[in-house]
């Protein structure tokens, strides 16, 4: 199904080409300025320390249904070998092979192309078989550091988990900034909880994938209002799943990394930070989530960190 012109009227109102220059290849990540980051490490007062991304394993929530998408598989290089001779210190190696996108992980700005573009007017088919993404690529995104928001929008609607076909709407999010007690402001790392990883943390990965709820299509004005500078979630697809609109797949990756110019992650963890933060009665926090710099990619995995 071609793009309706729902679609390209949202995609005109947040179009950020050229906003930080012709060449520029960061996006929303230009929003994460020093006096950003000093206002994000002065969110600090307990030091509690929150991790927020899956165990890398091979079991992990890939099913198959994303074709290439591979769970990693770990495997010993070397074990316990003398490699300099008898009675010499032994060293063990290991080696894993993996999608960049299998676990928690950011979607690069060369994930999705609609039209024959990437973000900032790019053309799709600078992405090649050799080199990956010849512009673009995750390694140009500079340090992924700011204040991190928890929008648990899964607390505000008063339940653990937010049914399958619940689309997350801008009043949705309101409603979750709201329960957080502050507002989004430009340079903020939006992180919107579900509860939908509690199906896979429950042992059923099928139920994690499918159906899911997620991001509708009316969220992307409410980020690109706020000058967000990167959103993630707890659900394997971001958006909701299957769309809200019949045969209208993955508009708002489109919208986020295509005309936006915005990072997105998948599959955070974001149960603990959620008690974490109710029990400090406060949403807001200094969160570390460095893109790992693959050279050409188009995502890349990722151990996000916050900071109470």
């Amino acid at each position: 199904m071609p793009l309706p012109q729902e679609f390209h009227d949202i995609a005109a109102r947040v179009n950020n080409w050229g906003r930080w220059g012709a060449d520029d290849e960061i996006g929303t990540l230009n929003l994460i300025t020093d006096e950003v980051v000093r206002a994000a490490a002065a969110t600090v007062r307990s030091g509690r320390r929150v991790p927020l991304a899956l165990p890398l394993r091979q079991d992990g929530v890939q099913t198959g249904m994303i074709p290439g998408r591979v769970n990693p598989l770990h495997t010993m290089t070397a074990i316990n070998q003398e490699i300099f001779g008898p009675g010499t210190v032994a060293t063990s190696d290991d080696a894993v092979t993996m999608g960049l996108q299998a676990a928690t992980h950011w979607d690069g700005l060369t994930h999705v192309s609609h039209s024959g573009r990437l973000y900032n007017n790019r053309p799709a088919d600078a992405v090649t078989a050799h080199a990956g993404a010849t512009v673009l690529g995750i390694e140009k995104a500079t340090p992924i550091t700011s204040r991190g928001v928890l929008l648990d929008v899964a607390r505000a609607h008063g339940t653990d988990l937010l049914p399958g076909g619940h689309a997350v709407t801008p009043e949705d999010l309101d409603a979750a900034e709201e329960l957080a007690g502050t507002t989004v402001r430009a340079g903020d790392i939006v992180l919107v909880r579900t509860g939908q990883l509690r199906h896979y943390l429950a042992g059923d990965r099928q139920a994690y994938a499918f159906p899911s709820p997620g991001l509708s299509l009316r969220t992307p004005e409410w980020f690109h209002a706020r000058d967000v500078a990167a959103v993630a979630n707890d659900t394997l697809t971001f958006e909701i799943f299957p769309p809200e609109i019949e045969d209208l797949w993955m508009p708002v990756h489109a919208l986020h990394l295509v005309e936006m110019g915005m990072l997105q992650g998948q599959n955070w963890a974001l149960e603990e930070l959620a008690a974490a933060c109710a029990e400090e009665g406060r949403y807001g926090f200094f969160l570390s989530a460095m893109a790992e710099p693959f050279v050409g990619g188009s995502g890349t995995p990722v151990a996000p960190v916050a900071v109470l």
